[in-house]
């Protein structure tokens, strides 16, 4: 059961894995031929902070340090992170790594993870509306907006565990998908908050704390507590890189650079206002 949380709920928030992209693999898939000089990654042209063909987002960053520490120049594969994602770009070999993946997720092969983030509570700093966990008794009173991806099994965890709480009617979903004609659709969500549209928003920490460092209204970000929401309900994420099952010779060339360049690795997620949990750290407190 925790499992399948753990395989699932990033995918809200960075893949767009629907269930009949995480179903095992009917047989190997023999990637095109690599040029050597080339790190070829699946990447998605229009998910700030994450990832833009224009080279803006913090994985874009990522891939140009790791590429260049190897020699290599980056070539990406762009689609759209949504359904089929994974399965049109890495396993259909058309290319080598995705820079960010739950490292739970069981369809690829992933390293260990660079960093480690949270989902957040997101207010405006006006209303004073202090919340921390999924317990507060201000949640039944307030209008909370979450993430949606489609039916409930494929929800993220904020969705599930209000629902656990009987928490509905007050609850608006948007969806992570969007309109994919306007720029990073996932941002709207912290767009409402600025905008009084809902008064409390819970997201995936990247993309929250990226946003909301941009919006004209000063927000407020608190990592949600607790961190796993008993008895399998987990909100703080390990996120490695992913690759092809078999390519291990591949995952060690990037777990070596991963290495060797974490401090600066550090330094481009601090600048995307990536809120970075330690292992076993409590998650009291943060803020945009």
């Amino acid at each position: 059961m925790y499992s399948h949380f753990r395989n699932l709920a990033l995918a809200a928030m960075t893949l767009g894995i629907a269930p009949n992209d995480v179903a095992p693999s009917s047989g190997p898939v023999s990637p095109l031929r690599t040029p050597a000089g080339l790190l070829r990654v699946c990447a998605d042209p229009n998910n700030l902070p994450f990832s833009n063909d224009r080279g803006q987002g913090f994985e874009n960053k990522i891939a140009e340090l790791v590429a260049r520490d190897l020699g290599k120049k980056v070539e990406y594969t762009w689609w759209a992170q949504r359904r089929g994602f994974v399965r049109n770009t890495l396993k259909a070999g058309s290319c080598d790594v995705i820079v960010g993946v739950p490292t739970g997720l069981g369809m690829v092969l992933p390293t260990s993870p660079y960093y480690r983030s949270t989902y957040v509570f997101v207010t405006r700093r006006d209303r004073r509306i202090n919340v921390r966990s999924f317990d507060d008794p201000i949640l039944r009173r307030v209008r909370i907006g979450v993430q949606l991806i489609g039916d409930d099994g494929t929800n993220s965890p904020p969705a599930h565990a209000l629902s656990n709480r009987g928490i509905i009617y007050n609850v608006k979903g948007y969806a992570v998908y969007g309109d994919y004609s306007q720029e990073s659709p996932p941002s709207r969500i912290i767009d409402a908050v600025a905008r009084g549209d809902v008064d409390v928003a819970i997201a995936w920490g990247p993309m929250a704390g990226y946003w909301a460092k941009r919006s004209p209204i000063p927000l407020k970000l608190v990592p949600v507590q607790p961190q796993i929401d008993l008895p399998f309900l987990p909100f703080v994420f390990d996120i490695g890189m992913g690759v092809r099952h078999g390519d291990t010779t591949f995952r060690a060339s990037l777990q070596s650079v991963l290495t060797r360049r974490r401090p600066e690795i550090r330094r481009i997620l601090d600048e995307y206002r990536v809120p970075q949990i330690e292992q076993g750290a409590s998650t009291e407190s943060s803020s945009s």
